[in-house]
């Protein structure tokens, strides 16, 4: 009998063997996830139907699929699968057990959402923000009456996986957890307005301060806030 895994088979019975090892291609069903009321949405993804259409229309020169294929996600989809993992902080593979595609097609779309939101980052992260700053300075005034406040610093850790490498102890905080110590600042309608996240969990938040190019700014007078 001859082999049923070279490329040309002659003998019946080896023919016959490879169909059995075959598998049969299957589609899975992908629903259009707009097409859901906005708790569904808004459980799931964190966003109502409005605020996941207008991520679409931001993202989709960068993210839409230039392909014929019939079986291509659209952007939607793909923006959807990204915002579930976002907010779920969970594995690739329990992601796409939800939405019903495999491991990678999850981890190929949050990359892909992902480097599309970063070309964005400078336009919507912007420090003091997009208001005039006496309104930003009135805001702060009407919480709790403190005046020539423009900003509000503070620190916070995320927590990390425990990473390979020489510089793996810098990355222990003060809770004795791997983390990054990320330094963001929002005005009074807490939109973040500045956003330091590249120092390991064991640096001060004041060395942070005192090296991130904001701080430089208002040292050299470079920012006018007054």
């Amino acid at each position: 009998m001859a082999c049923p895994f070279i490329d040309e088979v002659v003998d019946e019975g080896a023919i016959v063997l490879r169909r059995a090892f075959q598998r049969e291609r299957t589609f899975r069903d992908r629903s259009d996830p707009l097409a859901f009321n906005d708790s569904y949405l808004y459980e799931r993804y964190r966003f109502s139907r409005d605020g996941i259409a207008y991520i679409c229309r931001l993202l989709s020169p960068y993210i839409a699929n230039n392909t014929r294929r019939n079986r291509a996600f659209t952007v939607p989809q793909t923006v959807c699968i990204a915002l579930r993992f976002f907010a779920s902080g969970t594995f690739l593979y329990t992601v796409g057990d939800a939405e019903n595609i495999s491991k990678a097609s999850v981890c190929r779309s949050v990359r892909t959402v992902y480097l599309s939101l970063k070309r964005l980052l400078n336009v919507f992260i912007t420090f003091p923000g997009h208001k005039a700053i006496r309104t930003i300075k009135h805001a702060f005034y009407g919480i709790a009456g403190f005046p020539n406040v423009i900003g509000a610093l503070d620190c916070t850790h995320v927590r990390i996986k425990c990473p390979s490498g020489p510089h793996e102890a810098d990355f222990v905080n003060r809770k004795s957890v791997h983390s990054i110590n990320v330094q963001m600042i929002s005005d009074a309608d807490c939109i973040i307005t500045n956003v330091e996240a590249k120092w390991p969990g064991s640096v001060h938040e004041t060395r942070i301060f005192r090296a991130s190019s904001l701080y430089q700014q208002l040292a050299r007078g470079m920012l006018v806030i007054t």
